[in-house]
């Protein structure tokens, strides 16, 4: 991913996006149309596409996601991780965002938008639950917010997965229906599984980019890795990022077009959920007194989900043509454009407000920053 440099006044970060990143939206439309036609035209594309997995994802998918987050993690300074460690203003409001307030709202969400469509809403649930530790990288790393503390804020929301998922959707599921005198529903889920998808699409790109900024420096010093080195690889997270979504529109063209008003129903609280978890995640830094790069990492980690494994768990548990997984489908086909809205947003909000600096003499949007 190509990014910005700019100053810490809070000049016009927008006219200083590369062409690459400026026209995101568009590139991401393209893709979406490119991904809806291929589904469409080329007959048994999405079965082929499906066929090979891992971790109960498609295998192109998980490439395209690996792309993706590599060059991302390469641009961590890790020794910078301490300062972020140190902000427990930040850690905890992570945790009661993702844990408490994330789950709980898309639980209401569900409700309250789908009474009548179970399935659905027992998808959304699950796709609350999941907590996002791929794509909000790549948002983060548009709208400038800190790198460090996106990769600490994934690390911790990744733990937390392997160890509360499955007792969350019990809870949200079973026990807090039967407590309302809701309907209820199981979720039988491995933590064995949460685990190993957590491993592929975290630990892998993050021991990569981790491996990558030390031999890169201690071969040729940090000179050459930030100025030579990232520019080189950092527009193929944009491409991963791409060649994702032409695969999850391309597997699920036919549903979305044959099935538009199922669409429209999922998408309707999905956008209540991004728009309400980033504002309020984002005014919370603001009164925190975070700084701007902290805040936004905090808006966009809380507002992101992680598709891929919810995906996998509604396939795993009610199939694959369950109006489960295809809530869980809707989900990073919605999540997509409108959290590519709000990187625009955090940076019209980076010029208007006053920030609290950063707690570091460099700014974190400028390290290793391509041009």
């Amino acid at each position: 991913m190509t990014a910005t440099t700019h100053d810490g006044d809070g000049t016009d970060v927008l006219h200083r996006l590369s062409t690459l990143d400026r026209f995101l939206p568009v590139w991401i439309g393209v893709a979406m149309v490119v991904g809806l036609v291929l589904g469409r035209t080329v007959d048994g594309l999405d079965r082929a596409l499906s066929k090979v997995e891992v971790a109960d994802v498609s295998l192109p998918i998980a490439i395209g996601l690996l792309v993706m987050m590599y060059p991302v993690l390469a641009k961590v300074r890790y020794d910078r991780l301490g300062t972020v460690t140190a902000d427990r203003r930040l850690l905890v409001s992570s945790i009661v965002l993702n844990w408490l307030v994330g789950p709980a709202l898309m639980f209401a969400l569900a409700w309250l938008l789908l009474p009548d469509l179970p399935e659905y809403r027992t998808g959304l649930i699950i796709v609350g639950l999941a907590r996002c530790i791929a794509m909000v990288l790549i948002w983060n790393d548009l709208a400038c917010g800190d790198r460090e503390a996106a990769a600490i804020l994934v690390a911790i929301n990744s733990v937390f997965q392997i160890i509360a998922f499955a007792g969350l959707g019990w809870f949200y599921l079973q026990v807090l229906p039967g407590w309302l005198g809701l309907e209820q529903n199981a979720l039988d889920v491995s933590v064995g599984k949460i685990a190993v998808s957590v491993l592929i699409f975290l630990g892998i790109p993050l021991l990569a980019g981790y491996l990558t900024r030390k031999g890169g420096e201690r071969a040729k010093g940090r000179e050459w890795y930030e100025s030579t080195f990232l520019p080189r690889i950092g527009p193929f997270a944009l491409y991963g990022l791409l060649f994702t979504i032409v695969i999850l529109f391309a597997l699920q063209g036919d549903t979305i077009i044959d099935q538009p008003g199922d669409v429209a129903r999922i998408a309707l609280p999905l956008l209540a959920y991004f728009a309400l978890m980033w504002s309020l995640s984002m005014l919370l830094g603001h009164r925190l007194r975070m700084s701007y790069e902290r805040s936004t990492t905090l808006a966009f980690t809380a507002a992101g989900n992680n598709f891929e494994l919810a995906i996998a768990v509604a396939i795993g548990v009610f199939g694959v043509t369950s109006g489960q997984a295809l809530a869980g489908v809707v989900g990073p086909l919605i999540e997509v454009p409108v959290l590519v809205g709000l990187v625009y947003v955090a940076l019209w909000a980076r010029r208007r407000f006053t920030w609290t600096p950063e707690p570091t003499a460099i700014p974190a949007a400028t390290e290793g920053a391509t041009p």
